[in-house]
């Protein structure tokens, strides 16, 4: 790892957003998934919740999650139970859906901890989450047509999460919890080694100012190991 790729991933890290994330509720389509995630990366998001419907889709989606080494995608049986999940660690829950209920998405405080729910490309949020979450909010149209693509309104919704968490100063300083910061340091810096440790059960070696590994007998240890 160079120093100006150490640097990189650190100032990455220092902007991460551990209380903003997103739940895809049977969103499927490969390039729509891969949209949503490239777009969390973006704005800070550390974690993504989908739900994938169970059929051949399934797999084509798990392959473009699989791309995005940056972003943590959890894979999710159905949305419900993670809507009352992050609901219970006090996480307010809104569902990108038309309804009588809804209101307009920058009148939300997306400073406060916050999860995102977008539905399938065809049917959009379900009956079951749409009851589930805090507030459903929309974004207005100005055309014939009533809403935006799903990866496109992920975009659109998450950018004003981000501006409004920028000009609060959520971005100027590390919110990462340490633990987890250097563990994602050390997988984002040395992959093959972080997964070498995994398989074998081995901590993470200590990185130095620079981000080299440390001397460390396991570790070489481990290293001859590897076939």
């Amino acid at each position: 790892m160079t120093p100006e790729r150490y640097r990189r991933i650190c100032d990455t890290l220092d902007r991460r957003q551990p209380d903003l994330t997103v739940i895809m509720d049977g969103v499927h389509k490969p390039h729509n998934i891969a949209a949503i995630v490239r777009t969390c990366d973006a704005v800070g998001i550390m974690d993504v919740h989908a739900i994938l419907p169970n059929n051949r889709a399934r797999m084509a989606a798990g392959t473009a999650m699989g791309s995005q080494r940056w972003v943590k995608v959890h894979k999710r049986d159905e949305s419900t139970s993670v809507i009352r999940e992050l609901q219970g660690e006090g996480v307010q829950v809104l569902a990108a859906h038309l309804s009588d209920t809804a209101i307009p998405y920058r009148q939300v405080d997306f400073t406060r901890p916050t999860a995102l729910l977008l539905g399938t490309e065809k049917f959009g949020v379900s009956d079951e989450a749409a009851a589930a979450v805090d507030q459903h909010v929309i974004i207005p149209m100005m055309g014939m047509v009533e809403s935006f693509n799903v990866s496109v309104a992920a975009a659109i919704i998450l950018s004003e999460a981000c501006e409004q968490r920028r000009a609060k100063g959520f971005y100027d300083s590390p919110r990462v919890d340490e633990a987890r910061y250097n563990a994602l340091l050390f997988r984002w810096g040395h992959p093959k080694i972080a997964r070498l440790c995994d398989a074998e059960g081995v901590p993470y070696p200590e990185l130095d100012e620079d981000g080299q590994v440390k001397d460390s007998a396991a570790l070489t240890a481990l290293l001859r190991k590897e076939p």
